[in-house]
């Protein structure tokens, strides 16, 4: 089966399991173990900031920062399509009582004028009391939902600026911040710098089987350990786990520009094939979002049976990623799969599903 839902379905190599193995453990909760402290201290360094805690998934990360940053009824500025939004089960509200105001963006990425008019303008004649306080600006990159699309620079440094005069905090959703790295050749600490916070993903492209980090300043860091043990997230000889993203993070981030070779090369074959409609500027990383002619659940279940594992979003979408564990064989055999299957149009049904990380 070639397996293209997601880069979280990689298995771990040999090597990360023979250092998993022999991996230095202690216990977490009384920050005991050294590979994760390890782990934490190599990470925060690598995004330029003073501090980490390792966490068990990037949607736990993400809920944490939300946590850390607001209090109950504050308002969260992020874009409509974000993975906080639309992949993380409500946490916001459930966890944080937070408001979320959406933003339309292009390819996931929206405006420092955007930002300024959902803000409003504030006004003596109205009581401030009335409107939820805004807290907290959100930005995803890569962005899952745009289809992994990259933010420029220029436009993510205006977006924090803007975010700074209206007095917001600055979290950045890094879940692929490795991917936007290996596409564009910005570093991640460059694009970490603007934020308060970041979250990366070790599980989403790198090949670790768990784990993600959120990084910040260390007084805030000490306060989202308070939040990670609140929200189930304390965990004893987790060295284990930390062993396996310190490898994955000095071997396998070399290899990231490959998926991003493979994405392109499926997207274009894809938007030259009759039956496929492939917005290309929106293909800039691993991701590849496309619509079929056909129902998207049909052609997915059909894809299946002849050996293309991916899943539908919607009537007519699709997602495919590319990740460590494909050969360009493997991508080779999906493209005409995939082709095949497109040929029998008349095939319709059944709907398809919503919301993959």
């Amino acid at each position: 089966m070639i397996d293209l839902r997601s880069d979280t379905v990689t298995k771990p190599t040999p090597a990360m399991r023979e250092v998993m193995a022999h991996a230095v453990v202690g216990d977490d909760v009384y920050s005991d173990d050294p590979t994760v402290n390890e782990l934490e201290a190599v990470v925060a360094d690598l995004l330029g900031k003073e501090a980490a805690v390792l966490v068990p998934t990037g949607s736990m990360s993400n809920q944490i920062a939300l946590r850390t940053h607001t209090e109950p009824g504050d308002l969260v500025i992020i874009e409509r399509g974000a993975h906080i939004v639309r992949s993380e089960g409500g946490g916001g509200a459930a966890l944080s009582g937070v408001t979320m105001r959406p933003l339309d963006g292009v390819y996931g990425v929206f405006s420092g004028e955007q930002v300024t008019e959902t803000l409003g303008r504030p006004h003596p004649f109205n009581p401030s009391t009335l409107p939820s306080p805004p807290t907290l600006l959100c930005v995803e990159n890569t962005h899952n939902g745009a289809g992994g699309c990259v933010w420029p620079l220029e436009a993510l440094h205006r977006v924090c600026e803007t975010g700074r005069a209206h007095q917001l905090t600055l979290h950045l959703d890094g879940a692929r911040l490795w991917h936007a790295s290996a596409a564009s050749g910005v570093s991640e600490r460059e694009y970490a710098e603007p934020f308060d916070t970041v979250n990366v993903c070790f599980s989403k492209g790198l090949g670790a089987p768990i784990g993600s980090a959120l990084v910040g300043e260390k007084p805030f860091i000490d306060r989202a350990r308070r939040f990670r043990q609140q929200f189930g997230g304390g965990m004893r000889q987790a060295g284990v786990i930390a062993a396996a993203a310190l490898h994955a993070i000095e071997h396998h981030r070399a290899d990231l520009r490959t998926d991003v070779e493979r994405a392109s090369r499926l997207a274009e074959a894809l938007a030259a094939t009759p039956g496929f409609r492939v917005d290309l500027d929106s293909v800039q990383s691993n991701i590849v979002r496309f619509e079929v002619e056909m129902d998207a659940g049909t052609f997915a279940t059909l894809c299946h049976q002849s050996g293309v594992y991916m899943l539908p979003n919607g009537t007519h979408g699709m997602r495919a990623v590319l990740h460590r564990d494909l050969t360009d064989v493997d991508v080779g055999e999906a493209i005409e799969i995939m082709t095949h299957v497109a040929s029998a149009r008349d095939i319709a049904q059944p709907a398809g599903v919503h919301g993959a990380t």
